[in-house]
């Protein structure tokens, strides 16, 4: 190795062979003798690259540096000693019938030791018999005969491989009594051909050829034992591989639930039937009680298929085998003792359209029907009749009632008052009032049972792309403790809309879109609320969505706490969107992956491992459309969808003045159907509504001419972000 460190300077252009197979040339930076390594780089297009290499596989890619090394020793020293000449002149003449050639014209009468070791070899050969020599040469060529090492001494004359093989199982015979020191001088000169160094690297490259034969034989087996006919079988394959490296670590009820102002945590749903249907793989591990990986398909630019593991952490993560019961006791049911305390605590469920929210809040779907009994509404409310009938709060004379509404299109429903529009004002103390609102008083958990199952009828559903009937809208069940009248503490559990990107909406009728729209910006105002809540700041956004507005009293005081389990589909066509659920929750507590427990660190360094190794391979290139690219249309739609929610509703509202003025209109034509009415009075009081009326008609006129803009930008938008989307297809 020593030798082949002397060859190995700075600048020096060697091959090497990358991890996928590929061989191209790299500039040496740096050798380092201790390590028994090589620093090269390389370029690729703009991109440089660095790689460390042993000297085992320099010399193995280069073998002209081994060559220059052990080239064969010069011709002095393959030289026999003087008095050989004679030896072999006197046993020419005993021994050879034959005469010995004669000299050359022109040919020096000192020959060299090279010529004259191979003129002796020629005349040996002349004591063969004709018949001899032909009856080898046959058994020689029906025989394999083992490659020959090439002469490096320039003024050797060779014969033929044939004759040659022949003289070297003959000589013995016809040489007896010969010098021995050319044999002893031609066993020191093989030994010399091939050293210890060379030796070592021939066995390192056979171990290496084996060890490569017995991964292709594995990974044949393996291919063997996957089910080809899979769509996207290669990165299901991959993917099984990665998690039989994973050491799963699941909650369960005998794990300790930590206290958090702000909890938030990961549910992965197993395949439903759908997926099951088109056979789509799983793409989502849940290695740890902590972390989430996705393993998201993506594509080189020569359409090499490779994973990148994508990793979260979270307060808590629950894979596919969790129950709701295992789900609530680490999530909700900690925030339960708060509203017996005097605080507020929220609740939220968040994912993509068919993620399993209201499986997760409401209960189990049996067919069409819900078993209530089983979600964390119905765990909730058996745990508030649990501690109310505990002698610390028994005494309290605290009552129960529950509400129960839904938030569509930016308008709120009453769910237990056959579906009611209500009103969100806020009164003299600048407290959020929703006018109308029902508040029934409960006095079991049964009876609350009856109240999701009624509600639950009622709330608007919709079809989506994931989903033929997926809630469209926000559901809030809420459990308020009353005690003499007043509030003492709230419970909102709130089972919020699916959300969908804006480029999937964008291409929808003008409904879907506005409800799209809606629940975006009310996921954003959520989102923003909660870590102004984290974060202690002194402005809350809650005026951004009738959302956050309805729940304004959640996100103030020390006393509040909430928790938000955001839900994942584990299908390969839904890697974008639970990507995005991901990203929202992580930006709700942006908890790094790398302050994780042990156990979680070493996930985390076998996904560093996996990255790393793509960071060697090319180039890489995601083939699929991305949002940014239609950023500045989606910026506009997202613009006229806010301005059509604007106007419309202050065009509903002039309206409602227009009719209620209605009425004084009605009251003028009573007087006049008076015998004795007052005309002077008439008269000023028509007058004075004609001049309001004139007003509130040119006001009513101007934002419905505003509101037809605003639907025609919108409008506008939505096709453009069409057009683009096909263009890129």
């Amino acid at each position: 190795m020593d030798l082949l460190s002397s060859r190995l300077v700075n600048g020096l252009v060697i091959k090497i062979m990358r991890s996928n197979g590929a061989v191209h040339s790299a500039n040496i930076t740096a050798v380092d003798p201790e390590r028994l390594s090589v620093h090269v780089e390389w370029k690729e297009g703009s991109t440089g690259k660095a790689k460390e290499i042993p000297f085992a596989d320099v010399g193995t890619m280069n073998p002209e540096l081994l060559e220059a090394m052990y080239e064969m020793p010069s011709v002095k020293e393959n030289m026999p000693p003087q008095r050989s000449l004679a030896s072999q002149n006197s046993k020419r003449k005993t021994v050879s019938r034959i005469p010995a050639p004669k000299e050359v014209s022109g040919q020096s009468s000192v020959e060299s030791g090279a010529q004259t070791a191979l003129r002796g070899r020629s005349i040996k050969m002349a004591a063969i018999p004709e018949t001899l020599l032909a009856n080898q040469e046959m058994e020689l060529e029906a025989t394999p005969q083992p490659a020959k090492q090439p002469n490096f001494n320039p003024g050797v004359r060779t014969r033929s491989t044939k004759v040659s093989s022949v003289c070297d199982r003959l000589l013995p015979r016809v040489t007896e009594g010969a010098d021995d020191s050319t044999c002893s001088n031609a066993k020191n000169n093989q030994g010399r051909r091939k050293s210890n160094i060379v030796k070592e690297m021939e066995k390192m490259k056979s171990k290496r050829e084996e060890q490569r034969a017995q991964n292709t034989e594995l990974r044949s087996k393996r291919a063997q034992d996957y089910d080809t006919s899979v769509p996207n079988w290669e990165f299901g394959k991959m993917i099984k591989e990665f998690r039989a490296t994973l050491d799963c670590q699941r909650l369960s009820m005998n794990d300790q639930a930590e206290d958090h102002r702000i909890c938030v945590c990961v549910r992965k749903r197993p395949l439903n039937k759908q997926e099951l249907g088109k056979k789509e793989i799983d793409i989502i591990s849940v290695p740890s009680k902590s972390v989430v990986l996705v393993h998201e398909p993506k594509l080189k630019v020569d359409l090499t298929k490779y994973l990148e593991n994508q990793a979260f952490r979270f307060d808590y993560t629950f894979d596919e085998s969790a129950a709701n019961d295992i789900l609530y006791r680490f999530t909700a049911r900690p925030l339960v003792q708060s509203i017996f305390e005097g605080g507020k605590a929220t609740c939220f469920a968040y994912g993509q359209t068919g993620s399993g929210k209201t499986h997760t809040m409401g209960g189990d779907f049996l067919g069409k029907s819900q078993n209530v009994t089983n979600g964390v509404y119905a765990f909730a409310s058996q745990d508030v009749f649990l501690l109310l009938s505990q002698p610390r709060y028994e005494n309290m004379d605290l009552e129960v009632f529950v509400t129960f509404f839904e938030i569509y299109n930016g308008k709120v429903f009453d769910l237990l008052n056959k579906k009611a529009k209500l009103r969100v004002l806020e009164d003299a103390k600048q407290e959020v009032q929703v006018v109308g609102l029902v508040e029934k008083e409960v006095s079991c958990a049964e009876d609350v049972f009856k109240m999701i199952e009624v509600g639950s009828a009622c709330r608007t559903s919709g079809q989506t792309f994931a989903n033929s009937s997926s809630s469209r809208s926000h559901a809030c069940l809420q459990i308020i403790l009353r005690r003499g009248g007043r509030l003492h503490g709230k419970f909102s559990l709130v089972d919020l809309a699916g959300n969908e990107r804006g480029a999937d909406t964008a291409s929808a009728d003008r409904i879907t879109r506005m409800e799209g729209a809606e629940i975006n910006r009310s996921l954003l105002a959520l989102k923003e609320c909660i870590r102004a809540l984290g974060q202690n700041k002194a402005h809350t956004p809650f005026r951004e969505s009738k959302l956050t507005q309805i729940l304004r009293d959640s996100f103030i005081g020390e006393n509040s706490r909430t928790c938000m389990i955001a839900m994942l589909s584990p299908g390969f066509n839904s890697c974008e969107y639970s990507l995005n659920t991901l990203r929202y929750a992580d930006r709700v507590k942006e908890l790094s992956p790398h302050s994780a427990d042990d156990a979680d660190n070493q996930q985390m360094e076998t996904e560093n491992d996996v990255e790393s190794q793509s960071e060697e391979s090319e180039s890489q290139d995601d083939l699929s459309l991305k949002d940014e690219e239609l950023s500045s249309d989606m910026n506009s739609f997202q613009a006229a969808m806010s301005r059509i929610g604007e106007l419309e509703e202050k065009t509903v509202e002039d309206l409602r003045d227009m009719v209620l003025k209605g009425l004084e209109w009605a009251k003028l034509l009573e007087m006049t159907e008076q015998p004795d009415y007052d005309m002077e009075s008439f008269v000023s009081q028509l007058e004075y509504h004609l001049q309001e009326g004139t007003k509130g008609f040119i006001a009513l006129s101007e934002n419905v001419s505003s509101l037809r803009m605003a639907m025609q930008m919108e409008e506008q938008a939505s096709k453009q972000i069409c057009k683009k989307r096909k263009a890129n297809k």
